[in-house]
């Protein structure tokens, strides 16, 4: 009941999320200190993208801390850290555009951004209950309880599998546009690549382990039925 075979790919794939989360903070700081060839800030490219997609009524503020950024859909705000939000590196160009391709996925309703919002409350009280219906059902022997934990848990774990192609598409936008508007050359297009690259790794690593953790508990499930 507390080990599983299947824990030994999901120790794997943590480590892998740890690897990723390092990467991340690591190619960040290599690249925050390979000035943009535009030689505008985080703030200013995130401003003109933004106008240029007609949303001149989103506003970019700063929010204190290191990679804190995030797009805000509910306030419709770009927010962006203090080295995003200042620094005039392919690193803050590139984070500051990825925020604002969410701003854009939110104005022309990006399919799966839409499904994300759609299903975030259901996964907020999911995510709350699961553990306790999976724990409950493991302990008491009770088949019904464990069934109840995995469907909550599996809406978890969709919102994490949906979250993916929102990520990818964003940077995908980003990087298009950054080139397109002159805020990065070709040539620094792949240097940009890598520090895009480098966080999508992070919801890849979650989502693998969401979904190695289900696995665990629908075998589980099996097992206790037969």
């Amino acid at each position: 009941m507390f080990f599983h075979p299947m824990d030994f790919l999901i120790i794997i794939a943590f480590v892998l999320s740890l690897w990723a989360q390092y990467r991340v903070k690591g190619t960040f700081n290599e690249y925050a200190n390979v000035p943009a060839s535009s030689g505008m800030t985080g703030a200013e490219a995130a401003r003109r993208m933004l106008d240029a997609n007609g949303l001149t009524n989103v506003p970019v503020e700063h929010i204190p801390g290191t990679l804190t950024d995030h797009y805000d859909p509910l306030s419709r705000v770009v927010r962006l850290s203090d080295p995003v939000y200042f620094g005039n590196s392919i690193s803050s160009l590139s984070v500051a555009c990825h925020e604002v391709g969410h701003a854009i996925q939110h104005k022309v309703s990006y399919p799966m951004l839409v499904a994300r919002h759609r299903i975030f409350p259901v996964v907020n009280f999911a995510s709350g209950v699961a553990p306790l219906l999976l724990l409950a059902g493991f302990f008491l022997k009770m088949a019904g309880l464990l069934l109840l934990g995995i469907i909550f848990f599996s809406a978890a774990v969709a919102f994490q599998l949906i979250t993916l192609p929102v990520e990818f598409n964003a940077s995908s936008r980003a990087k298009k546009l950054m080139v397109q508007m002159g805020f990065i050359r070709n040539t620094e297009e792949r240097d940009a690549s890598k520090v895009l690259g480098a966080a999508a790794l992070t919801y890849v690593a979650a989502a693998l382990i969401s979904v190695l953790e289900l696995a665990k508990y629908i075998m589980i499930f099996r097992s206790e039925e037969d």
